[in-house]
């Protein structure tokens, strides 16, 4: 079975990070990896263009009815008709989850990840979550480039 790979990031994205993803997506497309997202415009949709320029395979896993096609050039999409619930389904199916940016609906796929426990989370240019004493909590792997968050992503997947 091919390795399948979640790419979380913001709807609304910056420059940087929509060229970090897009970036990202090329990588995991050379590497042979199937990139899971959520269908939609931002990271979403850079993430798939980069994994489709390169040939790639792009499921996108909407959190609507499926009417809307959506922003992203995705293989296939999965309509789950669940909302923002759906983040659960996209980081049960990946295994690893690489986060670009951040935003509240990328906060929560990063803590479902990194409660689900056997996963390599990634994160590039997002959230740094901080315990009670201001200190860094444990689990997300903190990356400066999108070859680093492949690597990391793929080179300690479990």
């Amino acid at each position: 079975m091919r390795v399948q790979v979640a790419v979380c990031g913001p709807a609304e994205a910056t420059p940087v990070e929509v060229a970090g993803a897009r970036r990202v997506g090329e990588l995991l497309a050379g590497r042979g990896v199937t990139v899971l997202c959520g269908g939609g415009g931002g990271v979403m949709a850079a993430v798939a263009a980069g994994a489709r320029s390169r040939d790639g395979l792009v499921i996108g896993v909407r959190p609507d009815d499926g009417t809307d096609p959506g922003e992203s050039d995705v293989s296939a999409s999965v309509a789950t008709n669940m909302g923002q619930a759906r983040n659960a389904i996209l980081v049960w199916s990946a295994d690893a989850v690489i986060v670009v940016g951040g935003s509240w609906g990328t906060l929560s796929e990063m803590a479902l990840a990194l409660r689900r426990g056997a996963i390599p989370v990634v994160v590039l240019g997002g959230w740094q979550v901080l315990d009670a004493h201001g200190y860094p909590v444990a689990g997300p792997v903190h990356v400066d480039t999108p070859e680093a968050a492949v690597a990391a992503a793929l080179g300690a997947r479990r």
